[in-house]
């Protein structure tokens, strides 16, 4: 009676697993993106008209991948005088 209780578990707690979707179409990452700005912007475009129908995850990486053009590598080129300007 054990036995077939804890395999009764033992299928239950299996099943509920969280379920694998299929991707037909794999998703680009954001450096893909970034490196290719004709695509970034016809997704983009398509972002803003439907959204639902490309998904949240691919929208999220064109977003982070035209902040990343914008921005670059994060690294600011200038560096302010020692002693400010006097007006």
């Amino acid at each position: 009676m054990k036995k077939a209780m804890l395999f009764s578990l033992a299928v239950v707690l299996t099943a509920c697993g969280p379920a694998e979707t299929p991707k037909t179409e794999s998703v680009p990452t954001v450096e893909e993106l970034a490196s290719d700005p004709v695509r970034l912007k016809e997704l983009r475009q398509q972002c803003r008209l439907e959204r639902a129908k490309l998904g949240d995850e691919l929208c999220n990486r064109v977003a982070e991948a035209t902040r990343k053009r914008f921005y670059g590598d994060g690294k600011v080129p200038y560096t302010p005088p020692e002693n400010p300007p006097k007006f």
